[in-house]
């Protein structure tokens, strides 16, 4: 399904019923990514799955900025009228995640993220360099785009009082100390280093965080069943 936010059209794809949540991928990805853990999730809770803008089945966008797609989150929340979904983002979309709820305090109702860095120095040395070469060689606005930012702030981190879960692969691209820094400064934080993992290898087309987020949603849907005075969302 097509949806047009903040001058955009934006794809998504809409599954299964129950409490709602939203799942965004990374950097040059989709939706597609998801598809192990989204027949799972499937099966209990609505999925939203969306491409950020210029990813996907997305329209094109000249150039990328991790603020204006939290900005087309936080519309696609509003437009489709959800209330306080859960959201889940890898690595770019993590970052996303991130500034959504630091600028919404009120938008999720909890958020996980995985592989997300708070600033380009956030990154271990020979995947930046990767990157930088890449960018060298081809000038692509994917790349620029994590050489340049995200600028998450420690006081950005605080605005974030849902619970929040910090998720990362032991071998990630992501330095260890980033990871532990984003959990400490979101004031209702869990932090979990997956060992034997590396950014991608429990994510993409993977099914293997099934698990650890189906937990932690399953809270946030019987809190929301509570509030709603019986409504049965799972």
């Amino acid at each position: 399904m097509y949806i047009q936010l903040n001058g955009q059209v934006i794809y998504y794809e809409k599954t299964g019923e129950g409490f709602p949540i939203i799942l965004l991928h990374g950097n040059q990805e989709s939706h597609k990514i998801f598809d192990a853990l989204i027949p799972k999730l499937s099966k209990k809770y609505t999925v939203y799955a969306l491409d950020s803008r210029g990813h996907g089945a997305s329209a094109l966008t000249e150039e990328f900025h991790y603020t204006d797609m939290a900005e087309d989150i936080a519309a696609f929340v509003r437009a489709l009228d959800l209330v306080k979904p859960a959201f889940y983002g890898f690595s770019d979309g993590g970052i996303i995640g991130l500034i959504a709820a630091s600028r919404y305090p009120n938008l999720f109702s909890v958020l996980a993220i995985s592989g997300a860095n708070l600033t380009p120095f956030g990154w271990k040395l020979l995947p930046k360099l990767s990157v930088r070469m890449r960018y060298f060689i081809k000038k692509d606005p994917f790349s620029r785009l994590m050489l340049k930012e995200p600028h998450i702030t420690k006081t950005d981190l605080s605005k974030i009082t849902i619970p929040t879960l910090v998720l990362a692969g032991k071998k990630d691209i992501i330095k260890k100390k980033e990871t532990k820094r984003i959990a400490a400064a979101i004031p209702n934080a869990s932090l979990k280093i997956l060992p034997g993992e590396n950014h991608f290898s429990y994510v993409v087309h993977s099914s293997k965080l099934y698990p650890t987020l189906d937990r932690f949603f399953r809270s946030a849907a019987n809190k929301s069943r509570s509030a709603s005075f019986g409504n049965n969302w799972l």
